[in-house]
């Protein structure tokens, strides 16, 4: 474990944390057989939450999610085991990694399912960002890391300016999922804001929505499952009471894979037209047959400019992820 620099009160800080627990009904994806990845996401949130706030000694946003990867679907009723860690700081931001791992209740033999690298800013009394401690890395694997949260800074860059780019308006035929409502109370943090894996939630449930509306399933065997989510970036917070507005637009499609564009917007419900983007993300499903092998997807095609422009970044973004070197999850575990 690498040397934790102690903060000015001589009160020493973690720059790990182990959150253990078990899955609940009410994380269970629709059609019954798996965990929903939108839950999955919670909780990686919210360890790497509390692991960035046990670090900064301060209150934390979340700034960014990348790269998560469900390379397995997890059972419900599973124990649950999230480990998340600090792998880089800058002055007032923290990369966490985060890995997700299951076990069936009678084996205690947890098996990772999904690694992910966050970044948290700090944030002070005044609201600005604020100072953290900085971390440095000690054993073999904080080093490797270190290298890897380094690596991804460039891409990630990348990615949210071509997101950032891109223009959505109703000139447009594809498949679109739109849900608005309010925030209620009980998804807010202490800073009276949705927590950043309660967006990611309502991400997952608009982009569930889409995918499963261009399924082409007779039987019902199958269903819409979301083996990726990625640049995920927060631009602004979503208060409470605030009128959230979560756009999930089909964009490009594979011979395997439906790959959708989510957009989360809030606004005043005094001045709804007046809208702000708080988040961004691309999620990629597949449909899953009996055995839960990927079946061939229904093939899309664009019919409008707009749609020929968004199909085209969605194949930027491929191309740039596949420069992404995936963490094992092996070396996030090691000591």
């Amino acid at each position: 474990m690498s040397t934790p620099m102690a903060p000015a009160r001589g009160v020493p800080r973690d720059d790990r944390i182990t959150l253990r627990f078990m899955s609940v009904p009410g994380d269970t994806a629709a059609g019954g057989r798996s965990v929903a990845a939108g839950s999955v996401m919670e909780w990686i949130d919210k360890a790497g939450y509390a692991c960035a706030v046990g670090w900064a000694a301060a209150y934390c946003v979340t700034a960014y999610v990348g790269n998560v990867r469900h390379r397995r679907p997890i059972a419900p009723g599973s124990l649950i085991e999230v480990n998340a860690r600090i792998i880089h700081t800058g002055r007032s931001s923290m990369h966490v990694v985060v890995t997700v791992s299951s076990s069936e209740v009678e084996r205690h033999d947890y098996r990772p399912a999904t690694t992910c690298v966050l970044v948290f800013v700090a944030k002070g009394a005044d609201g600005k960002p604020a100072e953290v401690p900085a971390w440095r890395p000690a054993s073999r694997s904080d080093h490797k890391l270190a290298e890897a949260a380094l690596d991804r800074i460039p891409a990630r860059t990348e990615i949210k300016r071509l997101m950032l780019e891109q223009e959505y308006t109703e000139a447009s035929s594809a498949p679109r999922v739109t849900m608005r409502f309010l925030v209620p109370p009980s998804v807010v943090n202490w800073g009276g804001k949705a927590h950043g894996g309660t967006v990611m939630r309502w991400i997952d449930e608009a982009a569930y929505a889409c995918a499963a509306s261009w399924m082409r399933d007779g039987d019902g065997a199958s269903e819409a499952v979301a083996v990726y989510s990625g640049g995920i970036h927060f631009f602004a917070p979503v208060r409470i009471g605030d009128l959230v507005e979560v756009d999930a637009r089909l964009i490009h499609t594979s011979a395997h894979s439906m790959h959708i564009s989510i957009r989360v917007s809030s606004a005043d419900p005094r001045t709804p037209h007046e809208q702000t983007l708080t988040t961004l993300c691309m999620s990629v499903f597949v449909v899953a047959g009996a055995a839960g092998v990927a079946l061939p997807v229904s093939e899309w095609e664009p019919s409008t400019d707009e749609d020929r422009r968004l199909d085209s970044h969605a194949r930027q973004l491929i191309e740039l992820r596949e420069h992404i070197v995936p963490i094992p999850a092996s070396l996030t575990l090691e000591a």
